[in-house]
């Protein structure tokens, strides 16, 4: 059938109406994806630094000392203060204010200064496990360093010669080489939210016509439901054009988030995506009853696969097989893969070309879906 842009451009003129005079909606479509991006930009933190560490001397030497000093120039550690037994080192890690406690023995300047092992115990609350192997990994860099260092110029010392260390490692990270997480958050932060204000904006539209009684009068007007659908996705859209812009600056210019790709690549995902979860909307609105059933099924299939499954916070690849497959259907991890690979690495079409086109043939098979649901619930 044959769409009339004139009737198209009623529909959409129409939404866009009531769109501006349910103030309190609209306010709330506009206001909440800024309030949501700054709550979880600055609260959600996968940063491990200044890990609060208690200090255990058993040997009080020189050599200990240095030790502790490495500790204390490193910004992954707060040294907190010393103690003298594990007892106080066992009550911080149980109250939490404490995550590590580096145990150093007796034997450790002598171990050290006659090239044998030296060990070092360090004690880890683990009922964080993530973060207890990250502090771990940055606490053992620390003691091997160290180590290191004392056994080239023991070494060289026994020698009669001056020397650095055997090892001159140099590391080098590319695409956020600040190691922030914002910088790995608010891309992916940016497409979650305009995934759930897009598909709660359009899950009640046709639901609260169906219980307004106006559907049954809209639907008795030459419009078609195919005109129906797009004039209410294009009205939303513009919503969802300005959500997506006032996020976007908030990303560039709150976070400082690196711009490194082209915009126009990050308009035209966003741009594909609006459209698929729009429409998406649409549909659970189109198969909903009541607008409490409609809202219900807006959140469930929005707000727990863009947080969870999207790749947003947890890689897929360590996801279970199952799990894996199951996103592959989901349309934020691909709209998080393209921010993430435009903002951070600058990468094109050539990359993320099936980001593109998935996101496309999902728009398509949702817009179709739901004028099909349309069209039932007229016959």
């Amino acid at each position: 059938m044959r769409t009339s842009l004139r009737r198209l451009r009623a529909i959409w003129i129409k939404e866009l109406r009531h769109i501006v005079r349910d103030k309190r909606s609209l306010s709330l479509a506009l206001f909440l994806p800024v309030m949501m991006l700054l709550l979880y930009g600055y609260a959600l933190s996968l940063d491990v630094d200044h890990i609060p560490t208690l200090v255990y001397d058993q040997s009080d030497t020189e050599a200990s000392r240095d030790l502790v000093k490495q500790f204390q120039a490193s910004r992954y550690f707060d040294v907190l203060g010393y103690v003298r037994a594990y007892a106080p080192i066992e009550r911080a890690i149980d109250r939490g204010s404490v995550l590590l406690g580096v145990v150093i023995p007796r034997d450790y300047g002598k171990q050290e200064g006659s090239g044998r092992v030296a060990p070092v115990q360090l004690l880890l609350d683990g009922s964080d496990s993530n973060t207890a192997s990250i502090a771990l990994g940055y606490a053992e860099s620390v003691v091997n360093n160290y180590s290191l260092t004392l056994r080239a110029d023991a070494q060289n010392r026994r020698a009669g010669q001056r020397g650095g260390t055997p090892i001159d490692l140099r590391l080098r990270v590319w695409y956020n080489s600040s190691l922030e997480s914002k910088n790995y958050v608010v891309p992916g932060l940016i497409a979650v939210i305009l995934q759930i204000i897009s598909a709660l904006l359009t899950s009640l539209t046709i639901a609260r016509e169906l219980e307004m009684g106006t559907l049954e009068q809209l639907l008795s007007t030459p419009l078609r439901p195919v005109e129906i659908v797009l004039g209410k996705m294009l009205a939303y859209s513009v919503v969802g054009a300005v959500d997506s812009v006032v996020a976007l600056l908030v990303g560039l210019f709150v976070f400082t988030v690196p711009l490194r790709g082209s915009l126009l690549l990050v308009a035209a995902g966003t741009g594909l995506f609006l459209f698929g979860v729009l429409f998406w909307g649409i549909f659970i609105s189109a198969v909903s009853k009541t607008q409490l059933q409609a809202y219900q099924m807006g959140v469930l299939s929005s707000f727990l696969p863009a947080f969870l499954l999207s790749g947003f916070v947890y890689s897929i690849d360590t996801m279970p097989k199952v799990i894996q497959a199951v996103t592959i259907v989901v349309p934020a991890r691909y709209v998080v893969t393209i921010m993430k690979g435009v903002f951070l690495k600058g990468v094109g079409l050539s990359i993320l070309w099936k980001e593109y086109v998935f996101l496309a043939a999902f728009a398509v098979l949702i817009a179709w879906a739901a004028t099909r649901k349309l069209n039932q619930k007229v016959a």
